[in-house]
């Protein structure tokens, strides 16, 4: 992170937009500024980092329903700050017992339903905020839940990038009447100021705040759920719900230029971005200059190369032996990085057959005073994942199931209590500046994405808002040529990268396609922590209220 003279020089003379928030007290990033709000009371009445967390993640349940919820899953890092750990937690879901390779055969299925209750996986969110909150939260449940509950309950004005994604998904909402009474309202998706209530939701928050994780997985909203899926003829069973609960995971990491880099184990894709830097940190990406024809070329043949392999052996690790400590390991990335032509683009790697839609997520971080910080993420999968609405209870159930495949040869293939592979990333990073919890959205987009949050930060001396803003590349399909480019990446870098190969599909100077993230960094030598939001988004990064 930058030191004091940066932060003269790059206020004098800048390409950043707004400035980073610097407190001493703590700092809730998120994709709306109420949900960062609501974690920063948290935070004000003496919660830890995770209460602030789940108070946001609650928040964005109600202001971004599309994205998030607790119909979803979540994957998490906390750093305790008493010990200087890092734990990881897991609370992805596996599919019901009754959903097999045969049994969506004997349906008809050729591929892995993207939408619909087959879609569904078990929701893993409500066990994570559980988990949790049992292991560092500072207040009750209910406490956390409060400010979600009464955003739910009285409405909130829609913002502006809510309302056109919402709009988006307007036909999938139409399929289910649940889902079109609770998130069409008066016949169609809120436009922006309009105010959108949730009473459903309200009431499943008051349902978790008086009962914890068991409202959830055995109690009304189980039994709402099983519900569902039986009368859309789905599989999952109270059983499934009641036999599940989040894993505690230890996160993997790398080093990259002094600094080291962390990301959860399968069966998610963060270990991408770790190979990605270890690709990055064998060419001198500094050197190059930032977002230069050179270093942007890099970036994107080490994306090809890293995600063939992901494509290749990320799997639930329960189910299948994934080689992480090879994948990782610096003799590995230096044997790929011999594919990489410094002057030709290349088509392609290895095939797969991963889909490449769902990218309807939210990333959130907090850190307190005391130096706790969360790096969150959670998500649907899909825009309103599954499309489903279970009766009453006010949210989506996920469409998390669609990463599977019904190849049997393959590790990702579908099994009963299998997790699938996922694409939803929390990022952290420790070094010279400090520690910084990271996330940046969208699909396939996050681990490219958080390589170069990384290497912005690292190689080119960038600031954590800075870092978030800086036009990005970012490649989602697994073959071709192909790759999203905002148009503030320089006229003549595109025409060198094209003149190798690349074919640029060009963007707005903040694309939605490119992902957006938050960001909080704790400096342990002052105290100060800061916090960044992503221009890309509604959000903001809110500081606790000191006085």
């Amino acid at each position: 992170m930058a030191g004091t003279a940066d932060y003269v020089r790059t206020a004098i003379d800048r390409t950043q937009g707004r400035s980073m928030v610097l407190t001493t007290g703590g700092v809730v990033a998120s994709e709306h500024p109420l949900a960062s709000q609501a974690g920063a009371s948290v935070l004000a009445r003496g919660g830890h980092a995770v209460d602030a967390a789940i108070a946001a993640n609650a928040a964005m349940g109600v202001v971004a329903p599309m994205m998030n919820g607790i119909g979803g899953d979540l994957f998490a890092i906390v750093r305790d700050a008493a010990t200087g750990a890092l734990h990881g937690l897991n609370g992805s879901g596996p599919a019901p017992a009754a959903l097999s390779i045969d049994a969506l055969r004997a349906r008809g299925a050729t591929r892995m339903p993207q939408s619909g209750i087959l879609s569904v996986t078990v929701p893993g969110a409500v066990a994570a905020w559980s988990t949790l909150s049992g292991r560092f939260g500072r207040l009750p449940l209910g406490d956390v839940l409060a400010p979600a509950i009464r955003m739910a309950g009285e409405g909130v004005p829609v913002a502006e990038i809510t309302a056109a994604e919402w709009e988006g998904s307007e036909a999938l909402l139409r399929a289910d009447p649940e889902a079109s009474r609770v998130y069409l309202p008066g016949g169609r998706p809120p436009r922006a100021g309009e105010l959108f209530r949730n009473p459903d939701l309200a009431d499943s928050y008051r349902r978790l705040a008086a009962e914890g994780r068991d409202a959830f997985y055995t109690g009304d909203i189980a039994r709402r759920v099983v519900a569902c899926s039986t009368r859309h003829s789905g599989a999952i069973a109270a059983a499934d719900l009641a036999g599940y609960d989040a894993e505690w995971v230890a996160p993997l990491s790398t080093t990259y230029r002094g600094w080291t880099v962390y990301e959860l184990p399968p069966n998610g894709q963060g270990i991408s971005a770790l190979m990605m830097l270890n690709l990055l940190e064998l060419f001198p990406i500094g050197r190059y200059g930032h977002n230069s024809a050179e270093a942007l070329h890099t970036l994107i043949e080490a994306k090809k190369l890293a995600y063939a392999d992901m494509a290749r052996h990320l799997a639930d690790p329960a189910f299948h032996a994934v080689p992480v400590e090879t994948l990782l390991s610096k003799e590995y990335a230096a044997c790929r990085a011999r594919e990489i032509d410094p002057w030709h683009a290349h088509p392609g790697v290895a095939p797969c057959g991963l889909p490449t839609r769902g990218g309807d997520t939210t990333y959130l971080s907090a850190v307190d005073r005391d130096g706790n910080v969360v790096s969150l993420i959670q998500s649907n999968f899909a825009n309103f994942g599954s499309g489903l609405v279970p009766e009453g209870a006010g949210f989506v159930l996920q469409s998390r199931g669609g990463l599977f495949t019904l190849d049997p040869a393959h590790p990702n293939a579908l099994a009963p209590g299998k997790r699938p592979l996922h694409t939803i990333i929390p990022g952290f990073m420790s070094g010279p500046g400090g520690h910084m919890a990271f996330g940046i959205m969208g699909g396939w987009n996050q681990s490219q994405a958080h390589a170069q949050f990384v290497s912005n930060v690292v190689d080119h001396g960038m600031n954590i808002q800075a870092a978030l803003e800086a036009a990005r590349v970012t490649k989602l399909t697994f073959d071709g040529c192909d790759v999203i480019m905002e148009s503030r990446v320089a006229a003549g870098a595109r025409h060198d990268l094209q003149a190798r190969g690349h074919e640029i599909e060009l963007q707005g100077a903040f694309s939605s396609l490119v992902g957006g993230g938050q960001c909080v960094s704790r400096d342990p030598a002052t105290g100060v922590n800061a916090g960044a939001s992503d221009p890309r988004k509604d959000g903001a990064a809110i500081p606790e209220p000191l006085f």
